[in-house]
């Protein structure tokens, strides 16, 4: 059937020619005779691809020196772990609630200190983003934590909480290299790449050098401590190397596209496409509040279960997939992220039209 139109929030969409020159590539890496699969990740092949993928990152990001790029396994979820048992030193944090991957991690932070639920935007389905200008941050808190993009409801920050200068961290798996980023606002700023970068399994954790210690909670296994990782340069054991490999071929991707101020420009234009529709639509209607849109994931019903369903499937069968939303809240969602093309987003909306017209 060839290629459909992937909305998937994840493992999304890849760039087309990146795919293709992983396939050309596939049996023979730079005429080392075998794919990157097979190959050992203490090879000088293998050595070039993690440190040319690391810089690459570096530029995109404008990633300051005093800041670590490790490439780790385990996901995002295994960060809400890591996190707090690298840096509960008081055992304090404030959490800050506008999703459920925000609230997983306050969950998980609970087991090792005094989390502290300081916003929350759970009593109208997480459709908005608090006001974090002058939250009750705790005193002894040793970090503030958000979810910047919140792929399951469509909402993003558009400006940072004030963290009264703790530390802030971040999860930003589904917004990652999808604009530009001041880096030195954060202490921590991480993701699974399986949204808008690579193949999940990889998670990319940027921090702060002051914030690798020795100094972690008692019990924190050797792979999860920050120091085991940065002092080794992710290599401690078998990194995820076809995904870093991926990765890196994105990230040589997007400098090609020009950068993370063209994404910005390109992500801005697509979205407005969708969220301008929705707007003047009858029958559909976004569930997020205008000022704390994503550009990323655009969830939208039709007020209506069966009709919802039925606008899924025949959505499928056009060859528009992955756009059922998620099963938390029903609906629909389109994720659009930076390796959807725009014309996938104007055919999603010509298909949108007609369907309204038709179930009128």
């Amino acid at each position: 059937m060839g290629r459909v139109y992937n909305f998937s929030a994840g493992p999304a969409v890849l760039p087309e020619e990146v795919l293709r020159e992983a396939a050309d590539e596939m049996l023979d890496y730079n005429g080392s005779g075998m794919s990157v699969m097979e190959m050992s990740h203490r090879s000088k092949e293998y050595q070039e691809i993690i440190e040319t993928a690391e810089q690459d990152l570096r530029d995109l990001m404008n990633i300051p020196d005093n800041y670590k790029v490790l490439f780790l396994q385990g996901g995002a979820s295994q960060q809400f772990a890591a996190i707090p048992m690298n840096l509960m030193k008081n055992k304090v944090a404030d959490y800050i609630i506008t999703g459920q991957w925000a609230k997983k991690a306050y969950q998980e932070a609970c087991l090792y200190g005094k989390a502290n639920a300081i916003a929350s935007s759970a009593d109208k389905t997480f459709s908005y983003i608090p006001d974090c200008s002058d939250l009750p941050i705790s005193d002894d808190a040793d970090y503030v934590y958000i979810c910047e993009n919140n792929t399951i409801y469509g909402t993003k920050y558009k400006t940072l909480p004030n963290t009264k200068g703790k530390t802030l961290v971040a999860d930003v798996s589904s917004c990652f290299l999808s604009e530009p980023v001041d880096v030195t606002k954060y202490g921590v700023i991480y993701g699974g790449v399986q949204k808008n970068i690579g193949p999940a399994g990889v998670v990319i954790v940027i921090i702060r050098e002051d914030l690798i210690t020795d100094d972690v909670l008692p019990g924190t296994p050797t792979m999860l401590k920050y120091k085991t990782q940065a002092d080794a340069k992710s290599l401690y054991n078998t990194p995820p190397a076809y995904g870093i490999y991926i990765c890196g071929k994105v990230f040589k991707w997007l400098k090609k596209m020009g950068g993370l101020e063209v994404m910005k420009q390109r992500n801005e234009e697509k979205a407005k496409i969708l969220y301008d529709f929705l707007d003047q639509s009858e029958l559909f209607k976004g569930t997020v509040v205008k000022e704390d849109r994503s550009i990323m994931n655009v969830p939208f019903v039709t007020g209506d279960a069966d009709l919802d369903a039925k606008f899924v499937k025949e959505a499928k069968a056009a060859g528009f997939v992955n756009i059922k939303g998620h099963r938390t809240v029903g609906g629909m969602r389109a994720s659009i992220y930076n390796a959807m093309p725009k014309e996938g987003v104007e055919k999603l909306v010509e298909f949108m039209k007609k369907f309204e017209a038709d179930n009128k």
